[in-house]
């Protein structure tokens, strides 16, 4: 993962650089005949494929940059114009010679831009974390266009999207270096921290097995000067397979100038110490960290750069390569120092790095512990009030119960006094229960007095 994001910086480098540098075709001292796959490249339109920087601003970068390419005009000025007055921003005053149909779509994608750094300016200032951050302070980080001015996309834009993304692609290295040496130093916190943790004869073993690892890894063949004859005549042996003896700077040139477009970028550099970098790095070998190869190729492309890349344009053209292979340090170059050779950091660093890592564990166990007890808090009042409103559910039905009505009072049933004729003169006739004795003549049951005394 680390890798790939590098090769795709690398990538974005080589992109920006053809967009707004390799089209200066004119300003490039190269021989015509050999510089005819770049006119013809021009010609035809053909644009590098665009991959993502990383930066934040990457899409708003790339269609700007798309957009302004359809432009006849400015891309004829494009070509006419220096490294430097790219760099400096200088170009952004021919934007106010596009046709209008380009500056309204340059005024959409501003729009659009702009939209879109609100919603994360919104998401960012409305973190708990970013509490009392100066909102104005805050917005200048975003230096790639013109707040002040949120409709249009103005020279003012052009020049600080130019400067913004020149200074970002540049810093890259430094960035890379950085983010190497912090991960040489994790590495080593944590072989320590390993350590620790085993007895001492274990300790002990493992502290031979990593001296041996670090002697294998040195057991390999002779690293050549990144850039020298002999570097470059391996390369024409290995790679190109054509006889050292015949070994010519300008063939080799137009060899691993793979796209034509009459330079050696960044990439195309790279790509040549491949088979330097198998020398003493492989994959299946335990002792080798393909990490550290991965910076030791960057090291050796910015050691070429800085020797041959006169115009410091992040690009090697013809002339340059030819006027490098005459100097004497081509012919008889000093040794190289591979990564593992060199002290990546101090011990001082090191402790410094491993208190700052001992802080940050502190400060997330604190903010563990902090959001524990939250959460204890949350769970007591959600049971808090939980309970209230159980007893406020009680409270409503009893209320309820007191408004209703009291029950109607119960109708007599008519099947209950009925009682057919027959059944009553039966019942008049037959003796009472408990008393054998008959009546005497003329005598009838209370009852029956009763009731006969009711009747009209």
């Amino acid at each position: 993962m680390w890798e790939k994001s590098r090769v795709r910086r690398m990538d974005e480098i080589r992109w920006w650089s053809l967009m707004l540098v390799c089209t200066l075709v004119a300003a490039v001292p190269i021989d015509t005949d050999k510089t005819k796959a770049t006119v013809e490249a021009a010609d035809d339109g053909q644009k590098p494929q665009s991959t993502d920087t990383g930066l934040y601003y990457d899409r708003y970068l790339r269609e700007v940059v798309e957009v302004l390419e359809t432009d006849p005009h400015f891309r004829e000025k494009i070509q006419a114009a220096d490294t430097e007055d790219i760099k400096s921003g200088r170009i952004s005053q021919e934007l106010d010679f596009v046709s209008h149909h380009i500056r309204t779509r340059l005024d959409e994608l501003k729009r659009q831009e702009v939209a879109r750094l609100r919603v994360l300016i919104k998401a960012k200032l409305s973190a708990p974390e970013s509490a009392g951050i100066d909102r104005r302070l805050f917005l200048q980080k975003f230096n790639h266009l013109n707040h002040m001015n949120p409709d249009s996309f103005e020279p003012r834009d052009l020049d600080m999207l130019i400067k913004a993304a020149t200074k970002d692609l540049e810093n890259y290295d430094k960035e890379h270096h950085e983010e190497f040496k912090r991960y040489e130093m994790m590495k080593e916190h944590e072989r320590r921290e390993y350590l620790k943790g085993l007895d001492e004869e274990t300790r002990q073993r493992e502290e031979a097995r990593y001296e041996e690892m670090k002697r294998k890894h040195k057991e390999h063949p002779k690293i050549n000067h990144p850039g020298s004859k002999d570097q470059l005549r391996e390369v024409w042996q290995e790679t190109d397979g054509l006889d050292p003896a015949d070994f010519d700077p300008r063939t080799f040139f137009m060899l691993h100038d793979t796209n034509s477009d009459g330079f050696i970028d960044e990439q195309e550099m790279e790509a040549l110490f491949t088979k330097e970098l198998e020398k003493a790095y492989s994959p299946q070998n335990e002792e080798d960290d393909m990490v550290e190869m991965e910076e030791e190729r960057l090291r050796m492309r910015e050691h070429v750069m800085n020797e041959v890349d006169v115009n410091q344009d992040r690009l090697i053209n013809l002339a340059e390569f030819l006027r490098a292979t005459e100097k004497q340090e081509f012919l008889e170059p000093d040794g190289w120092e591979t990564v593992d050779e060199q002290l990546i950091y101090t011990e001082e660093e090191l402790q410094e790095f491993e208190n700052h890592i001992s802080k940050t564990e502190e400060d997330l166990q604190r903010k563990k512990e902090e959001l524990q007890r939250q959460e204890e808090e949350l769970n007591k009042q959600q049971q808090h009030i939980q309970a209230q409103r159980q007893e406020l559910q009680q409270v409503v039905q009893q209320m309820e119960q007191k408004k209703l009505p009291p029950p109607p009072p119960a109708l007599p049933d008519p099947a209950a006094h009925f009682q057919p004729v027959g059944e009553q003169i039966s019942h008049l006739a037959s003796p009472q229960v408990g008393n054998s004795q008959p009546l005497p003549p003329g005598h009838l049951p209370d009852a029956a007095v009763v009731r006969s005394q009711q009747t009209p």
